[in-house]
């Protein structure tokens, strides 16, 4: 079964073409048999037959009349009433028969009727056969008997007719079918592709519903999911919009309540110092999130060098005194929304950057099972995170207490992954050749 599924065509459409085509080709396949079997294995034994016993009366009329005239007269009368030209070679002894010769079925036929008709030595000589004549030597007393007998009286062209006739319907169908499938598919096709750029970040808008009731349905329901979620990415938006005019009031009350407790407090002033960091970074990871909500709703992807922006981000990074180092061979062109790419890789890069000495950025095209990606890696050389609590550090404000991610774990990884899943691609935490943590980006090409 497995060697069966490995042959069998994997489309939609080989498959349907497939369940089509199959019982007919079957169909026919068991008329032929039939026909073989039945109405051609017939005829070619009667007029075998016919053949046979027309030679067999030749052969007696001649050992009976042996006189001159007497042929004379036989082979012209069998001539114009048979069809079977005689010629008697007085003297001549019959030849053994060649090793290959090979014979079918008619010819099978034709050698056991004159088996039994003939009680003479006789030889059917295939090698020197024609379209148009079959040649018999019968063994006479004196001499050898030569019958050229007509091709059209042992093969009968109904048979090339089925043939043709089973040949040309299926591929008559066959045509009919890959045109009539083509057709049917071609929905699914630009669904599945308006499917993919949709997943990917794109803006593909409503597709045209076509093709059969069901096909035409699914179009529909694919429209309306499109306008839900249009619908819930706006809300969203508006929502954190308004949580950041809501949340940015109170943060700064906070601020300047901080900084009048500072003047009224010299002695708490590092204490104080430290609130007002933490208020600083609520207020960054929220206007990193909003950006990232606002960018996500509004951005559209286009074609975009990748290796352009490793090197934009590492230059931004450098500026910031990391230790950064790209090594890829570009151009590497793919359709991503270039501001939430730039942002997921500052993400990831100051998150290395954070805990390791060095990082370095890679890019390359490779070739996997779903077909062909592009790969980022971004590299240190830092303590890196343990195995079991690499999916934890996804998780919007977690905390770990140790390694790379020892301390707290902001929005930064959460945005990253995201960004990448809204382009169809995937983020994984590795072990870093390094020493380290490696992210290893994803995204299909």
């Amino acid at each position: 079964m497995t060697a069966l599924k490995r042959v069998l065509p994997r489309s939609l459409f080989g498959r349907s073409v497939l369940i089509i085509v199959t019982p007919l080709v079957v169909l026919q396949a068991i008329a032929l048999q039939m026909f073989y079997g039945t109405h051609w294995e017939v005829v070619s034994r009667r007029l075998a037959h016919a053949v046979a016993g027309d030679v067999a009366l030749a052969a007696a009329a001649l050992e009976r009349f042996s006189g001159e005239a007497d042929r004379e007269w036989l082979t012209r009368e069998f001539l114009g009433r048979t069809d079977l030209a005689l010629r008697v070679a007085p003297g001549e002894t019959l030849q053994a028969l060649p090793p290959d010769v090979l014979e079918g079925p008619t010819e099978a036929e034709l050698r056991a009727a004159l088996a039994e008709r003939l009680r003479l030595p006789f030889r059917i000589d295939w090698s020197s056969r024609t379209d148009r004549e079959v040649h018999i030597q019968v063994q006479l007393p004196e001499g050898i008997l030569h019958v050229e007998a007509p091709a059209k009286r042992l093969f009968t062209g109904t048979v090339t007719v089925f043939i043709v006739w089973l040949i040309g319907s299926a591929t008559i169908l066959f045509a009919i079918a890959v045109l009539f499938m083509r057709n049917q598919v071609k929905p699914l096709r630009r669904l599945a592709a308006a499917a993919e750029a949709f997943g990917k970040g794109a803006d593909p808008g409503p597709i045209k519903p076509e093709g059969a009731t069901e096909v035409r349905q699914a179009a529909a329901a694919f429209n309306r999911m499109q306008e839900r979620i249009r619908r819930f990415l706006a809300q969203r938006t508006e929502m954190l919009a308004g949580v950041s005019h809501d949340l940015r009031t109170p943060l700064t009350r906070m601020r300047l309540a901080l900084a009048m407790l500072a003047r009224r407090n010299p002695a708490e002033a590092d204490e104080l110092s430290a609130l007002e960091q933490d208020v600083a970074e609520m207020e960054r990871m929220i206007e990193g999130y909003l950006a990232f909500a606002r960018g996500e709703a509004a951005e559209q992807a286009q074609p975009t060098d990748i290796v352009a922006l490793l090197d934009e981000a590492a230059e931004k990074g450098r500026s910031a005194g990391a230790a950064i180092e790209v090594a890829a061979a570009g151009p590497i062109v793919l359709p991503v929304r270039v501001d939430s790419m730039r942002r997921c890789l500052t993400n990831l890069i100051d998150n290395a950057q954070r805990h390791a000495h060095r990082v370095w950025l890679a890019a390359r095209r490779v070739t996997r099972p779903g077909g062909e990606a592009v790969e980022i890696t971004v590299d240190d050389d830092g303590p890196g995170i343990p195995p079991d609590r690499r999916e934890e550090v996804f998780r919007p404000f977690v905390r770990l207490g140790g390694g790379s991610g020892g301390g707290h774990i902001g929005l930064g990884l959460t945005i990253a992954r995201d960004i990448v899943r809204a382009h169809g691609g995937e983020i994984l935490l590795e072990d870093s050749p390094r020493g380290g943590l490696r992210a290893r980006i994803r995204l299909p090409a």
